[in-house]
């Protein structure tokens, strides 16, 4: 049965969804709710919970940024993006994010790597900022409302053509005027088939940020072990990542490991996960480790 969606009054102030309730969906709607204080904003999430991954990001401390404030610099430290990346940032980069957080009461500190935290050194404080600026702007907040369609007005025949899109959820249609997509990753590409429809182009989603698994490697025998800086290589490619490494009873992991991953996704996706990690470069480093943290413990018996 086919539902018929409700008109909307023309009478009615601009309607801006937002698709997501994530740190990108509530700092997109808090900056569109700034600028045009007139329109009528709603972010919509999926799931039951809102901005929980902010909740336990950076050990629940919320890693909010990165105390670093060149913009060509900031832009070459994210794997794919770049140019789109330099372009943002100089409308909105690192010190305004900072402003942005101290304007509403959050001071953020600086560790020696570089991450930026909340001085209270808990995610929380984030979460309720973003909830408090929400409620004075008053943002609509839906949760559980899953969409399943959006119908651009012109292929819309319900349409009074007064809105440009149609919003199809598990409750019913509702019009909105603009839709800003905030949603998030998935692992599988049939997950953005409700996008795919609009004629956007949807990239292959694949793994990144993953450590690696070394099945029966005699290395694991060393779990445990870790040394702050090490340089990690993938054979046949030019990967290359220097950073804390760490063995795991499966195999490696740590800064090093995550980032290589993160940087190498994609041929690491066409490899089908099957490659060679170049250990000459930190085994020495791991067992020097180990005998040290051995002669300590034996130290102290």
């Amino acid at each position: 049965m086919t539902k018929t969606p409700t008109k909307i009054s023309t009478n009615m102030a601009v309607k801006v969804a937002i698709i997501g309730g994530g740190a990108a969906g509530f700092f997109a709607a808090l900056a569109c709710a700034k600028k045009h204080p007139t329109y009528k904003i709603s972010i919509i999430e999926k799931t039951s919970k809102i901005l929980s991954k902010v909740k336990v990001s950076g050990g629940g401390r919320c890693n909010v940024t990165h105390e670093c404030f060149e913009i060509s610099k900031l832009a070459k430290s994210y794997p794919r993006g770049e140019k789109f990346l330099k372009n943002t940032f100089h409308h909105f980069a690192v010190k305004d994010t900072i402003n942005w957080f101290s304007e509403r009461g959050i001071e953020l500190k600086t560790e020696a790597d570089g991450r930026m935290f909340p001085i209270t050194d808990d995610s929380q404080t984030i979460i309720d900022c973003f909830l408090a600026e929400a409620k004075k702007l008053h943002i609509d907040i839906r949760t559980s409302t899953e969409i399943k369609s959006i119908q651009p007005n012109n292929e819309n025949s319900y349409h009074d053509n007064t809105h440009n899109f149609c919003l199809e959820t598990q409750h019913g249609f509702e019009f909105f005027d603009k839709v800003i997509v905030a949603a998030g990753g998935s692992p599988k590409l049939d997950n953005f088939q409700w996008l795919a429809t609009m004629g956007l182009q949807i990239e292959t989603p694949i793994p990144s940020l993953f450590t690696f698994n070394l099945p029966k490697n005699p290395i694991t025998e060393l779990m445990g072990v870790a040394v702050p800086a090490a340089r990690v290589r993938i054979s046949a490619t030019k990967l290359s990542q220097e950073g804390a490494v760490m063995i795991t009873h499966w195999g490696l992991s740590a800064y090093a490991i995550l980032k290589l991953s993160a940087w190498g996704a994609r041929i690491l996706a066409d490899k089908k996960y099957v490659f060679c990690v170049d250990r000459d470069h930190f085994l020495f480093r791991m067992f020097t480790a180990s005998l040290g943290r051995h002669i300590n413990d034996r130290a102290l018996e």
